[in-house]
């Protein structure tokens, strides 16, 4: 009687901790926790250099690499600090998928590959415009003090607008591709959770490997194998997704989401003063020089795509652990117009760096699409800098609540 008494419990704790979704908040906060760890490391999290690299050997090997001078020696994709957190990443959210049993190929209708394809593209652009995508443009920069992060924001949000009413019309307007194909059925889901176990524990000896592998490069790797892991599995269990950040409100009204989101920015925002103020990680390694032309000029052209992709960097990697084959072609097209247009921008001169130390306190790197905006250095303070943050914060919140209530603002 005791072991079924037993049994039962473990079960219940599965199905809470593995198969129930997880609240968005709770999401917010453990993304928040990794990130700490990480800073606490010096090291940060991206999504859009490990995407552009993955572009680069995709133009290489069908001819584009020569003609748009991308260097033929690039490094390894499991070297490449951002790479690895993506492909880790993608394992994350795999496991958990497979741990819940909802993981399953979904071929979406012909005319959504378009959309992916069209998406893809133009969230590649954006990230470059913006250098980053909604995690290292966005996300990342408000944890670490950067104006860039909150010029991506008002762009973000005017492009999701944008991007809706197009997806609008053209859904009123396009009728071909819509039948969705059959669902090939899953003969193997009853072991799943054990396929999902087997991806988590190798992924576990890879790290341990690599820690011990005395060599430092791959030590600091190993932490970036767990933490890319872990973001991925907290993505998918939460179901947290940045392009439903600033999609949902004018969709359906719907604000989980986003007030997880401002959740995760208020408790980021002091975590990465405090380090940085400690010294523990140098604030310019993970500002993009795009404030504030290329910062909200790329969070315009993001926002379009990732409306019609159906998902952000992060989003999309993780839905594609999910078994989404939309997503695969919308990130393709990422990183290949990542790829390219950094290639284009770079031959005009707008994303070469120029340092100049009396512009701001610190050295601060200058594109042709803007500059590293530090708060703290261009406020004076770390107070007003925090100040105005949690005052964006609000007004942002108290904005989707209105929404939420009254619907005003949904574009459907």
């Amino acid at each position: 009687m005791n072991r079924q008494a037993l049994l039962k419990g473990l079960k219940q704790d599965y199905q809470a901790v593995f198969v129930e979704p997880w609240s968005a908040y709770t999401g917010a906060v453990l993304l928040v926790l990794i990130m700490a760890i990480l800073m606490g490391s010096g090291l940060f999290w991206g999504v859009f250099g490990g995407l552009k690299l993955w572009g680069d050997y995709l133009n290489n090997a069908i001819g584009l690499g020569s003609v748009l001078g991308i260097k033929q020696e690039l490094e390894s994709p499991l070297m490449h600090r951002i790479s690895l957190m993506n492909i880790t990443l993608l394992l994350g959210a795999w496991s958990a998928a497979l741990f819940s049993r909802q993981f399953h190929v979904n071929r979406p209708p012909p005319l959504e590959y378009i959309w992916a394809a069209l998406g893809g593209i133009l969230m590649g652009i954006g990230a470059t415009l913006a250098g980053g995508c909604t995690t290292g443009g966005f996300f990342v920069p408000l944890t670490f003090s950067s104006a860039a992060g909150w010029a991506m924001w008002a762009g973000l949000l005017v492009g999701a607008v944008i991007g809706l009413k197009l997806l609008l019309w053209c859904m009123e307007c396009i009728s071909w591709g819509c039948t969705p194909y059959p669902v090939w059925p899953a003969y193997l889901k009853k072991w799943y959770p054990w396929f999902g176990a087997v991806v988590a524990v190798l992924v576990l000896m890879w790290a341990l490997d690599w820690w011990h592998s005395g060599e430092e490069k791959k030590v600091v790797r190993a932490l970036l194998v767990l933490a890319g892991f872990g973001i991925g599995f907290v993505l998918h269990r939460s179901r947290f997704c940045l392009s439903r950040v600033f999609r949902e409100p004018f969709m359906t009204a719907e604000g989980e989401m986003t007030k997880a989101m401002i959740l995760a920015v208020a408790l980021g925002a002091p975590l990465g003063a405090a380090l940085i103020a400690f010294g523990t990680i140098d604030p310019y390694l993970a500002i993009p020089s795009r404030f504030w032309l290329g910062s909200m000029l790329g969070g315009l052209i993001f926002g379009i795509g990732m409306v019609f992709a159906g998902g952000c960097a992060s989003g999309s990697l993780w839905r594609i652990g999910e078994g989404h084959l939309k997503l695969v072609v919308s990130v393709l097209f990422f990183a290949w117009g990542g790829s390219v247009a950094s290639a284009i921008f770079g031959r005009f001169g707008l994303l070469t760096a120029d340092i100049d130390i009396d512009f701001l306190d610190g050295m601060a790197e200058i594109t042709g699409l803007g500059f590293q905006a530090f708060m703290p250095d261009l406020l004076g303070s770390w107070e007003y800098s925090l100040l105005l943050t949690y005052v964006l914060l609000v007004i942002w919140y108290l904005f989707v609540r209105y929404n939420e209530s009254t619907s005003k603002f949904t574009v459907f």
